[in-house]
């Protein structure tokens, strides 16, 4: 099969959050299965001279932005035997950052059509366009609309993956003739509580619908999580379908990561001791005995801050220390370092995102605190879990699928079900009795660092996707 990765970011080009790790990750591992999995990404300015170096230009052309007619350039290049297609426009994707600005709808409308547009033009016809968010979510409209019976491009399948629904590409009704050339007649697949939504048009036009865990699928049928989209989603459950994300097993590798202090494994994992003591020499906090509880995140609400706050300081209370990494809202930035000021020896806080210190801190700490409100999939926990740190969750969507209790049995982590301080405060409490007993703790760290959840398991239930879509 030849599936067509379309997304609005990837690494090593671009990223701002985990879908870019999803599209830099997942290509590699549907190849290794026999089958070409290529990418197609708008070419920010943000990407460096480096890799730009090594692009090469297949052709220019012309792109219908309702009535105008915009210059796109494709260019082209293979990395890690992937191959890249990258969409030019300087006017759209030469600018500071990825998203915000106040044409957004308009570039991506640019960028989407681009995208069919550049079939005519390379030498690879997918079988399957796979898109990721709204960024892209126009594709399976305009395929529907315009290119499903052209010459070369019959037989094309499209299959939406929702990776956050609270980004919906939502506009004003306006933009439908002007930005994005939809006839009237059309506008009911994009139309929706007064408003034009990206999103809803993909719902509406795509052959498959996933998300990023399973149980993110069956929560976006509820209001609560669907930020008012259920009603669609309702109506288009015969194809939707959740596949947990997975992570990069060889960056992600505390036998082989140069980055730590030291290395060490499943069947040995005494070396980890010198991983946390390198971390707390390094953020100039008090050694001891105590539990490490890590944290790295974006600073907002729905990743569970609010809980953090309200019993922060009883935790510190109980002697344990945190090492928190991140970055967002003012609000949560000040407390942080108001923390940092009044406990220095138990609290360090780093204000960003520096790559290097978060796997420190994967390897470092004991424990992981993730109780987010929401979480599609996550890919924090995975982490953490594949460096022998004990993740503390709250069960929604990715959380719930990667995570057990360890009440339970076989357990990898701690758990709590509502979204509430007190809840969350017993998980930790829990989880610092079993910290304290060292052969429990010793057991569940081993079967933490077993836990499978590379790609390799991801990709053979996308291929799996993919061929009943053909079919």
């Amino acid at each position: 099969m030849n599936i067509l990765f379309t997304a609005s970011e990837a690494v090593p080009f671009v990223a701002s959050g985990g879908l870019a790790d999803v599209i830099g990750s997942l290509p590699e591992f549907i190849n290794n299965h026999g089958h070409k999995c290529s990418v197609v990404l708008p070419l920010y300015s943000a990407i460096s001279d480096e890799l730009r170096c090594q692009m090469t230009l297949v052709k220019n052309i012309t792109v219908d932005v309702s009535w105008r007619k915009q210059y796109c350039g494709i260019f082209t290049a293979t990395f890690n035997n992937i191959d890249y297609y990258f969409i030019d426009n300087e006017y759209y994707f030469a600018r500071d950052g990825l998203y915000g600005f106040y044409d957004d709808c308009e570039r991506f409308v640019f960028f989407d059509r681009a995208v069919l547009e550049m079939l005519r033009h390379i030498d690879f016809k997918p079988d399957v366009i796979h898109c990721h968010d709204w960024q892209t979510a126009l594709i399976p409209v305009y395929y529907n609309i315009y290119y499903k019976y052209q010459q070369g491009y019959d037989g094309i399948k499209t299959v939406f993956t929702v990776h956050n629904i609270e980004y919906q590409g939502r506009y004003g009704r306006e933009v439908l003739g002007d930005l994005m050339g939809i006839p009237p007649y059309n506008s009911s697949l994009l139309e929706f509580d007064g408003y034009i939504n990206m999103m809803k048009g993909a719902f509406e036009t795509a052959d498959r619908i996933t998300t990023v865990s399973p149980s993110y699928a069956w929560e976006i049928l509820d209001p609560w999580y669907a930020h008012s989209l259920d009603r669609i989603l309702v109506t288009k459950q015969y194809k939707l379908s959740g596949i947990l994300n997975g992570i990069d097993y060889n960056l992600y590798n505390p036998q082989t990561d140069s980055i730590i202090a030291d290395n060490f494994s499943a069947e040995d994992i005494s070396r980890k001791s010198v991983c946390k003591k390198s971390l707390l020499n390094e953020l100039g906090l008090a050694d001891g005995d105590g539990a490490v509880i890590g944290i790295v995140t974006r600073f907002v609400s729905h990743k569970g801050i609010d809980l953090i706050r309200c019993v922060f300081e009883e935790i510190v209370r109980m002697g344990m220390k945190f090492v928190i990494l991140g970055s967002g809202e003012k609000i949560y930035e000040d407390f942080f370092r108001e923390m940092s000021a009044r406990y220095p020896e138990s609290v360090s806080v780093t204000l960003g995102f520096l790559p290097e210190l978060s796997h420190k801190i994967y390897a470092g700490a004991d424990m992981f605190l993730m109780p987010s409100q929401s979480e599609p999939c996550g890919l924090a926990q995975m982490i953490a879990m594949r460096y022998g740190t004990v993740p503390i969750v709250r069960e929604t969507g990715g959380l719930r699928d990667s995570v057990r209790d360890n009440g339970g049995v076989n357990g990898n982590g701690f758990t709590f079900k509502t979204y509430n301080a007190n809840d969350m405060l017993d998980a930790v409490k829990r989880a610092k009795r079993d910290y304290e007993n060292k052969s429990v703790w010793s057991d569940l760290v081993r079967r933490a660092m077993k836990c499978d959840y590379s790609w390799e398991i991801s990709a053979d239930t996308y291929i799996r996707l993919y061929e009943d879509v053909i079919s």
